[in-house]
């Protein structure tokens, strides 16, 4: 396959800086690593708190972007489980190499999913990061930074280990949202109780959850109607004080509330942990994760036990990437997630 040697990346010049669409030279993946042709990357709210608030090594010249999905073109040593020509989605990293607002991308292959044919690459692009941050959350390790420790579904025995227990997520039309309830209803949870606008009842009903509860109720006293049951285990996407405050409020002695977000909760009391998961799979603790998930991921995908989030397809590739993510920042979008096509977008003109 004859590929360019050059490609068109958007690069955060400095914390709070601009963004900048320049041609850099394309990446060779080394051993265990492979090349992919972005042919979409979704949008995400850490891309917009990157530029924002900075992380310890990304505060200047670095490519964001960590929703990939794309066509393998070229294979690092030791590579056997895909193929040149493959479709592929995988969870990006913040990196010049490796993240996923450049037109050619680095990953790691042991940490890449084969896209079914039912799906689009704008629909697989959806998937990594939403779906990364559920299986920590629900399957991550017991340690700082992970999750609850359930029993996966595709390890033996977890194929609906925890039929009739009750599980709440807060905020189940978020991207996460989405995909906890989907892989809570492949782990047997039931009922699977959700927070959300009324409009998306139906929606969220069609992934599996049994309960949708008005956000703006008295979600307390309303989940008492649904279930007698303790509730050991809460996951809250929204991750407001208020939302934390009461889902810590109502989780029973023993139990987990999983915050998607800085934890801020006015009060502790000795047998309800609370934890924050750390949502990327390539680091520590995660990694077994990730490629175990990676490898269950295609099946999920191909028989719509898992469905990809609704899609809103940005013009003109990574020059629009800036207007959509302040999109996400300022509460205008819901229930979808913003797609951008790399290889569409407009080469600069020469300079003069």
């Amino acid at each position: 396959m004859s590929l360019p040697s050059q490609q068109q990346a958007l690069f955060l010049a400095t914390k709070e800086g601009k963004w900048i669409v320049s041609s850099i030279a394309l990446h060779k993946p080394c051993v265990g690593e492979i090349l992919v042709r972005v042919e979409a990357a979704a949008l995400n709210p850490v891309d917009w708190k990157i530029r924002d608030f900075g992380m310890s090594d990304t505060d200047h010249h670095v490519i964001l972007g960590c929703d990939c999905a794309g066509v393998v073109v070229e294979l690092g040593e030791g590579v056997t489980n895909v193929a040149v020509g493959d479709s592929v989605l995988h969870q990006a990293e913040f990196d010049i190499r490796r993240g996923a607002f450049q037109q050619y991308a680095i990953a790691s292959a042991d940490l890449v999913a084969k896209i079914p044919p039912n799906l689009t690459f704008d629909q697989a692009a959806t998937i990594p990061v939403a779906m990364a941050a559920a299986a920590v959350g629900l399957y991550g390790r017991k340690v700082t930074m992970g999750g609850a420790a359930l029993l996966p579904p595709w390890r033996k025995d977890g194929f609906g280990k925890y039929a009739g227990e009750p599980i709440v997520i807060v905020g189940g039309a978020t991207s996460v949202g989405q995909c906890v309830i989907q892989l809570a209803k492949i782990s047997g949870f039931s009922p699977i109780i959700t927070t959300a606008s009324p409009h998306n009842t139906d929606f969220l009903k069609s992934l599996g959850a049994t309960h949708i509860i008005d956000r703006s109720a008295d979600i307390p006293a309303t989940l008492k109607t649904i279930t007698t049951s303790p509730i050991t285990l809460i996951l809250d996407v929204i991750a407001q004080p208020e939302t934390q405050n009461w889902t810590y409020s109502v989780l029973a002695k023993g139990g987990t509330l999983i915050v998607f977000e800085t934890i801020t909760l006015e009060k502790t009391v000795v047998g309800k942990v609370a934890r924050t998961p750390w949502a990327f799979l390539h680091d520590g603790p995660n990694r077994e994760l990730g490629v175990e998930l990676m490898e269950s991921l295609t099946s999920y995908l191909a028989t719509d036990a898992i469905k990809p989030n609704a899609v809103e397809v940005l013009p003109n590739g990574l020059a629009s990437i800036p207007i959509g993510l302040e999109r996400i920042r300022s509460g205008q979008v819901s229930a979808k997630k913003l797609v951008v096509h790399p290889q569409e977008t407009p080469t600069p003109p020469p300079s003069p």
